[in-house]
């Protein structure tokens, strides 16, 4: 309808209208580009953490073909790196302090407040 009225929006635009207006149909044919190629489904895009030592396309057809036949490797999105979990490694708990030194501070400043705000109305 857009073309049809000339009138141009933003993908963005088009984006929200779609969302807006648009409803999901599981058992709609895989959607294409103009070459051919499926689009891929943001909604249903998923991430895996593939071993380092292990390669990614068998890690691919043994953990993830099995469940989604369909699923591709997007390689343009492929990293190799490692995650180093920082606070499972470095984190040092802290106790806190006692329910009673907090309350007593807490009282500390609202006196010190209470006389600050005697000081502004006198």
């Amino acid at each position: 309808m857009l073309k049809a009225s000339d009138i141009k929006v933003g993908a963005p635009v088009k984006k929200a209208v779609l969302s807006a207006l648009g409803e999901r149909d599981e058992e709609a044919d895989v959607c294409t580009d103009k070459k051919g190629d499926p689009e891929p489904d943001s909604d249903l895009r998923d991430y895996e953490n593939v071993p380092l030592k292990e390669d990614i396309h068998e890690y691919f057809e043994r953990e993830v073909k099995p469940h989604v036949p369909d699923a591709w490797i997007d390689e343009t999105k492929t990293r190799i790196g490692y995650e180093i979990p920082f606070t499972r490694h470095f984190y040092e708990y802290t106790p806190l302090r006692p329910l009673e030194e907090i309350e007593s501070d807490i009282r500390k400043l609202e006196e010190e407040i209470q006389g600050m705000l005697g000081e502004v109305l006198a």
